[in-house]
């Protein structure tokens, strides 16, 4: 009973920690989940399970832009369950872009 409690309360905590942005507000599409990491972070949520690749990395850098453009000092990450492919991850890497594996 202690391990459950346990879980559900960290569970709560990490909830509680990241919140869901307006993605409309910072001038993206409405199906674009961004969560607020911190302050500071925010992340772009890619949930599926096939690869990411240049076509999405693109479309990520210049969602990222735009964030960066609603939010001055915002730094911007890339959080997903899905593989990325390495030149992608080269990609977003020279565009100061981390990604983060869930």
């Amino acid at each position: 009973m202690l391990l459950f409690l346990s879980k559900f309360i960290f569970t709560a905590q990490l909830k509680e920690m990241t919140t869901i942005a307006d993605s409309k507000a910072l001038g993206l599409q409405r199906r674009t989940v961004i969560e607020n990491i911190s302050h500071d972070t925010m992340a772009i949520v890619i949930n599926r399970k096939s690869r990411i690749i240049m076509a999405d990395g693109r479309r990520i850098v210049a969602n990222a832009a735009k964030i960066m453009k609603a939010k001055p000092g915002t730094t911007v990450v890339l959080k997903t369950m899905a593989p990325v492919c390495s030149k992608t991850i080269q990609y977003l890497a020279d565009h100061r872009i981390k990604v983060i594996r869930v």
